[in-house]
């Protein structure tokens, strides 16, 4: 399969962990979203959207993260992202959904390019805008968990979970955005449990082929 990504995209970042957990091995194809190059023809062809990331699995390319994520846990069901019981799988998607629908998609780089040349922002605040919406996004998050009296060492349990797979990106984004990120004591704590794996090690920005 080949991965159309960009290393520090989120959600190219969320799509590397998964296929990482899952053990799935993809030839990286590198769109520079520096330079538009997602606004080529030669993507539009891959992806009329023209976003990241793009999965060429041989019979077809999948798009969006959350869609790509989903057909990796119906295709390849071990290891499991999501728990066994309703409930639960519905808990774990919305802690994935605070950071796939309220929190990145207002950071996102389309967000912010608006921003600068149509209304002018500048960069400090480009990233009291990002603060912001982080911010109240983690609020939530960091409630959630920490009430959650049978979380383990990740978002949900003793094993990372979808909702991991999303948040561990957003934390990333939130350092690049000076946000102050001491003020979630346990999504620091789940962060350094994610990061003690190797599949979220080998997915990290500065790991990949076109961070240079």
């Amino acid at each position: 399969m080949k991965l159309y990504s960009f290393f520090r995209s989120g959600t190219s970042h969320r799509l590397r962990i998964a296929l990482n957990l899952k053990g799935i091995a993809t030839d990286y194809a590198a769109v520079d979203l520096r330079v538009d190059e997602q606004q080529g023809e030669a993507f539009k062809s891959v992806n009329p959207q023209q976003m990241v990331p793009a999965l060429d699995t041989g019979k077809q390319v999948l798009i969006q993260s959350p869609a790509i994520i989903e057909w990796l846990e119906e295709k390849h069901p071990t290891p499991a992202l999501l728990p066994a019981g309703a409930d639960d799988r519905a808990h774990v998607r919305a802690l994935a959904a605070m950071v796939g629908c309220d929190i990145h998609p207002l950071n996102n780089r389309r967000v912010l390019q608006t921003l600068r040349k149509q209304f002018g922002a500048k960069e400090d605040a480009i990233n009291a805008w990002c603060a912001s919406w982080i911010s109240s996004g983690f609020d939530a998050y960091e409630a959630l968990i920490a009430a959650d009296s049978r979380r383990g060492r990740f978002s949900f349990g003793d094993t990372p979970t979808l909702a991991d797979v999303y948040l561990a990106p957003q934390v990333e984004s939130a350092r690049r955005f000076n946000v102050d990120l001491t003020q979630w004591p346990h999504i620091m704590a789940v962060e350094k449990a994610c990061m003690e794996l190797e599949a979220f090690q080998k997915a990290a920005p500065g790991q990949q082929p076109d961070a240079g």
